[in-house]
Protein backbone atom coordinates (compact mmCIF):
# COMPACT_ATOMS: atom_id res chain seq x y z
CA UNK A 1 0.00 0.00 0.00
CA UNK A 2 1.14 3.64 -0.47
CA UNK A 3 1.80 5.60 2.53
CA UNK A 4 0.49 8.69 2.62
CA UNK A 5 1.07 11.51 5.03
CA UNK A 6 -2.58 12.48 5.99
CA UNK A 7 -0.96 14.47 9.22
CA UNK A 8 1.17 16.67 6.78
CA UNK A 9 -1.93 17.61 4.27
CA UNK A 10 -2.96 20.68 4.25
CA UNK A 11 -5.73 22.18 6.57
CA UNK A 12 -9.32 22.50 5.71
CA UNK A 13 -9.42 25.87 7.13
CA UNK A 14 -7.41 28.72 5.42
CA UNK A 15 -6.73 32.69 6.11
CA UNK A 16 -6.59 31.66 9.71
CA UNK A 17 -5.49 35.25 10.60
CA UNK A 18 -8.15 36.83 9.29
CA UNK A 19 -10.68 34.92 11.42
CA UNK A 20 -12.30 36.06 14.84
CA UNK A 21 -10.99 34.28 17.93
CA UNK A 22 -14.88 32.90 17.94
CA UNK A 23 -14.47 31.52 14.77
CA UNK A 24 -10.66 29.72 15.43
CA UNK A 25 -11.80 28.13 18.45
CA UNK A 26 -15.38 26.73 17.09
CA UNK A 27 -13.70 25.51 14.18
CA UNK A 28 -10.70 23.43 16.33
CA UNK A 29 -13.35 22.31 18.94
CA UNK A 30 -15.44 20.80 15.74
CA UNK A 31 -12.15 18.82 14.21
CA UNK A 32 -11.22 17.89 17.95
CA UNK A 33 -15.11 16.42 17.60
CA UNK A 34 -13.28 13.85 15.09
CA UNK A 35 -10.76 12.22 17.20
CA UNK A 36 -12.61 10.36 19.96
CA UNK A 37 -13.99 8.45 17.10
CA UNK A 38 -11.15 7.69 15.00
CA UNK A 39 -9.70 6.13 18.50
CA UNK A 40 -13.07 4.11 18.44
CA UNK A 41 -12.54 2.69 15.69
CA UNK A 42 -9.01 1.27 17.17
CA UNK A 43 -10.47 -0.45 20.08
CA UNK A 44 -9.70 -3.99 18.89
CA UNK A 45 -6.29 -3.11 18.31
CA UNK A 46 -5.78 -1.55 21.70
CA UNK A 47 -7.41 -4.78 23.90
CA UNK A 48 -4.93 -6.49 22.07
CA UNK A 49 -1.93 -4.99 23.01
CA UNK A 50 -3.49 -4.48 26.49
CA UNK A 51 -3.81 -8.29 27.21
CA UNK A 52 -0.43 -8.75 25.96
CA UNK A 53 1.00 -5.89 28.49
CA UNK A 54 -1.36 -7.64 31.40
CA UNK A 55 -0.38 -11.44 30.55
CA UNK A 56 3.79 -9.66 30.33
CA UNK A 57 3.58 -7.59 33.92
CA UNK A 58 1.82 -10.58 35.50
CA UNK A 59 5.08 -12.76 35.13
CA UNK A 60 7.11 -9.26 36.35
CA UNK A 61 7.07 -7.60 32.65
CA UNK A 62 7.24 -3.76 31.72
CA UNK A 63 5.65 -1.56 29.47
CA UNK A 64 8.02 0.69 27.37
CA UNK A 65 7.21 4.21 25.85
CA UNK A 66 9.15 5.41 22.98
CA UNK A 67 8.63 8.14 20.89
CA UNK A 68 10.28 11.85 19.80
CA UNK A 69 8.83 15.26 20.46
CA UNK A 70 5.37 15.60 21.15
CA UNK A 71 5.07 12.05 20.46
CA UNK A 72 7.75 11.46 23.43
CA UNK A 73 6.19 13.45 25.91
CA UNK A 74 2.66 11.81 25.95
CA UNK A 75 4.56 8.73 26.79
CA UNK A 76 6.76 10.24 29.31
CA UNK A 77 3.95 11.99 30.90
CA UNK A 78 1.37 8.77 31.01
CA UNK A 79 4.08 6.60 32.45
CA UNK A 80 4.92 9.44 34.77
CA UNK A 81 1.77 9.34 36.31
CA UNK A 82 1.39 5.62 37.03
CA UNK A 83 3.10 5.27 40.22
CA UNK A 84 0.76 8.40 41.79
CA UNK A 85 -2.30 7.32 40.51
CA UNK A 86 -2.04 3.67 40.86
CA UNK A 87 0.84 2.95 43.22
CA UNK A 88 2.83 1.15 40.84
CA UNK A 89 6.77 1.57 41.17
CA UNK A 90 8.15 4.09 38.56
CA UNK A 91 9.54 0.74 37.01
CA UNK A 92 6.65 -0.74 35.46
CA UNK A 93 5.59 1.81 32.92
CA UNK A 94 8.90 3.70 31.22
CA UNK A 95 8.87 6.41 28.74
CA UNK A 96 11.71 7.05 26.88
CA UNK A 97 12.12 10.31 24.53
CA UNK A 98 14.47 11.47 21.95
CA UNK A 99 17.18 13.49 23.53
CA UNK A 100 16.44 12.89 26.70
CA UNK A 101 14.47 14.81 29.38
CA UNK A 102 15.92 17.90 28.59
CA UNK A 103 13.48 17.46 25.29
CA UNK A 104 10.64 17.57 27.51
CA UNK A 105 10.93 20.85 27.63
CA UNK A 106 13.06 22.06 24.82
CA UNK A 107 14.08 20.42 21.17
CA UNK A 108 16.99 18.53 20.75
CA UNK A 109 18.24 19.47 17.37
CA UNK A 110 18.20 16.15 15.33
CA UNK A 111 17.45 13.63 18.05
CA UNK A 112 14.78 11.86 16.76
CA UNK A 113 16.61 10.91 13.36
CA UNK A 114 19.12 8.45 15.23
CA UNK A 115 18.13 4.83 14.17
CA UNK A 116 20.19 3.19 16.97
CA UNK A 117 19.73 5.18 19.99
CA UNK A 118 16.42 4.32 20.71
CA UNK A 119 17.78 0.55 20.89
CA UNK A 120 20.37 1.56 22.73
CA UNK A 121 18.54 3.13 25.63
CA UNK A 122 16.08 0.46 26.16
CA UNK A 123 19.38 -1.69 26.31
CA UNK A 124 20.43 0.51 29.46
CA UNK A 125 16.77 -1.20 30.76
CA UNK A 126 17.77 -4.75 30.29
CA UNK A 127 14.83 -4.75 28.13
CA UNK A 128 13.62 -8.45 27.80
CA UNK A 129 11.05 -11.01 26.52
CA UNK A 130 8.77 -10.18 29.60
CA UNK A 131 8.57 -6.52 28.18
CA UNK A 132 6.34 -4.99 26.00
CA UNK A 133 7.28 -1.69 23.52
CA UNK A 134 5.18 0.95 22.10
CA UNK A 135 6.50 3.25 19.78
CA UNK A 136 4.49 6.65 19.49
CA UNK A 137 5.02 8.57 15.97
CA UNK A 138 2.13 11.02 15.26
CA UNK A 139 3.83 11.07 11.58
CA UNK A 140 5.18 6.71 11.71
CA UNK A 141 8.50 7.81 10.01
CA UNK A 142 10.71 8.74 13.28
CA UNK A 143 13.86 6.92 12.85
CA UNK A 144 14.64 6.72 16.46
CA UNK A 145 11.44 4.78 17.34
CA UNK A 146 11.71 2.65 14.23
CA UNK A 147 14.70 1.54 14.92
CA UNK A 148 14.17 0.67 18.28
CA UNK A 149 10.49 -1.35 17.12
CA UNK A 150 12.46 -3.43 14.37
CA UNK A 151 15.45 -4.47 16.96
CA UNK A 152 12.82 -5.39 19.63
CA UNK A 153 10.65 -7.54 17.84
CA UNK A 154 13.67 -9.36 16.39
CA UNK A 155 14.65 -9.93 19.89
CA UNK A 156 10.93 -11.87 20.31
CA UNK A 157 9.53 -8.31 22.49
CA UNK A 158 5.79 -7.55 21.84
CA UNK A 159 6.13 -4.20 19.99
CA UNK A 160 3.09 -1.97 19.35
CA UNK A 161 2.83 1.32 17.50
CA UNK A 162 0.51 4.53 17.69
CA UNK A 163 0.34 6.32 14.61
CA UNK A 164 -2.11 9.34 13.00
CA UNK A 165 -1.17 7.78 9.72
CA UNK A 166 -2.26 4.36 7.37
CA UNK A 167 0.46 1.64 6.93
CA UNK A 168 3.34 4.19 8.38
CA UNK A 169 6.93 2.98 8.70
CA UNK A 170 6.69 2.79 12.22
CA UNK A 171 4.07 0.60 12.04
CA UNK A 172 4.95 -1.61 9.38
CA UNK A 173 7.63 -2.39 12.36
CA UNK A 174 5.24 -3.51 15.19
CA UNK A 175 2.84 -6.36 15.80
CA UNK A 176 -0.23 -4.58 17.00
CA UNK A 177 -0.51 -1.61 15.21
CA UNK A 178 -3.01 1.38 16.32
CA UNK A 179 -3.61 4.18 13.99
CA UNK A 180 -6.54 6.44 14.95
CA UNK A 181 -6.53 8.58 11.05
CA UNK A 182 -8.02 12.07 12.41
CA UNK A 183 -7.09 13.96 9.30
CA UNK A 184 -5.78 17.39 8.75
CA UNK A 185 -4.47 19.08 11.11
CA UNK A 186 -6.38 22.84 11.98
CA UNK A 187 -2.83 24.44 11.80
CA UNK A 188 -1.11 21.94 8.74
CA UNK A 189 1.05 19.80 10.04
CA UNK A 190 0.70 20.64 13.56
CA UNK A 191 0.47 17.10 15.44
CA UNK A 192 0.51 18.69 18.80
CA UNK A 193 -3.03 19.25 17.87
CA UNK A 194 -5.48 16.65 16.66
CA UNK A 195 -3.13 13.62 16.70
CA UNK A 196 -1.53 14.52 19.85
CA UNK A 197 -5.10 14.46 21.60
CA UNK A 198 -5.80 11.07 19.99
CA UNK A 199 -2.25 9.51 21.00
CA UNK A 200 -3.09 10.37 24.66
CA UNK A 201 -6.58 9.20 24.10
CA UNK A 202 -4.73 6.05 23.15
CA UNK A 203 -2.52 5.69 26.14
CA UNK A 204 -4.97 6.49 28.78
CA UNK A 205 -6.78 3.76 27.70
CA UNK A 206 -4.06 1.41 27.56
CA UNK A 207 -2.45 2.29 31.14
CA UNK A 208 -5.96 2.74 32.63
CA UNK A 209 -7.56 -0.78 31.29
CA UNK A 210 -4.00 -2.34 32.15
CA UNK A 211 -3.88 -1.17 35.54
CA UNK A 212 -7.49 -2.27 36.27
CA UNK A 213 -6.94 -5.49 35.36
CA UNK A 214 -3.92 -5.74 37.55
CA UNK A 215 -6.09 -5.20 40.40
CA UNK A 216 -5.45 -1.74 41.00
CA UNK A 217 -8.54 -0.29 40.88
CA UNK A 218 -11.91 -1.47 42.93
CA UNK A 219 -14.92 -0.92 41.97
CA UNK A 220 -14.28 2.28 40.15
CA UNK A 221 -11.77 3.71 42.62
CA UNK A 222 -8.10 4.52 42.73
CA UNK A 223 -7.35 2.27 46.15
CA UNK A 224 -3.35 2.24 45.67
CA UNK A 225 -3.24 5.61 44.87
CA UNK A 226 -0.27 7.82 46.69
CA UNK A 227 -0.96 10.29 49.06
CA UNK A 228 0.93 13.06 47.79
CA UNK A 229 -1.13 16.22 48.81
CA UNK A 230 -4.22 16.73 50.90
CA UNK A 231 -6.81 16.38 48.12
CA UNK A 232 -5.76 12.54 47.67
CA UNK A 233 -5.54 12.25 51.69
CA UNK A 234 -9.39 14.07 51.82
CA UNK A 235 -10.73 11.27 48.52
CA UNK A 236 -8.93 8.10 50.53
CA UNK A 237 -10.51 9.19 53.57
CA UNK A 238 -14.19 9.18 51.57
CA UNK A 239 -13.50 5.78 50.38
CA UNK A 240 -12.68 4.57 53.48
CA UNK A 241 -15.90 5.71 54.92
CA UNK A 242 -17.48 4.70 52.05
CA UNK A 243 -16.63 1.11 52.31
CA UNK A 244 -16.35 0.35 56.01
CA UNK A 245 -18.77 3.28 57.62
CA UNK A 246 -16.43 4.53 59.79
CA UNK A 247 -16.07 7.86 60.97
CA UNK A 248 -14.23 11.07 58.64
CA UNK A 249 -11.61 11.05 61.62
CA UNK A 250 -10.99 7.18 61.88
CA UNK A 251 -11.05 6.62 58.16
CA UNK A 252 -8.00 9.60 57.76
CA UNK A 253 -6.11 8.02 60.76
CA UNK A 254 -6.56 4.44 59.03
CA UNK A 255 -5.41 5.96 55.75
CA UNK A 256 -2.49 7.38 57.15
CA UNK A 257 -1.19 4.53 59.31
CA UNK A 258 -1.30 2.49 56.36
CA UNK A 259 -0.54 4.48 53.57
CA UNK A 260 -3.42 3.55 50.64
CA UNK A 261 -7.00 2.98 50.77
CA UNK A 262 -6.54 -0.86 49.39
CA UNK A 263 -4.05 -1.91 52.73
CA UNK A 264 -6.18 0.00 55.11
CA UNK A 265 -9.37 -1.35 54.42
CA UNK A 266 -7.84 -5.36 54.23
CA UNK A 267 -6.06 -4.49 57.52
CA UNK A 268 -9.45 -3.28 58.86
CA UNK A 269 -11.60 -6.39 57.50
CA UNK A 270 -8.88 -8.74 58.82
CA UNK A 271 -9.09 -7.32 62.24
CA UNK A 272 -12.83 -7.33 62.46
CA UNK A 273 -13.05 -11.18 61.80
Amino acid sequence: MTFIKITEQTSFYDDLEKKPVSEILAEINREDQKVAYAVQKTIPEIERLVTGVVERMKRGGRLFYIGAGTSGRLGVLDASEIPPTYGMPDTYVIGLIAGGDSALRNPVEAAEDNYDQGWEELMEYKINQYDTLVGIAASGTTPYVIGALRKAREKGILTGSISCNPNSPVAAEAEIKIEPIVGPEYVTGSTRMKSGTAQKLVLNMITTATMIKLGRVKGNKMVNMQLTNQKLVDRGTRMIVDELGLSYLQAKNLLLLHGNVKTAIETYKNQQE
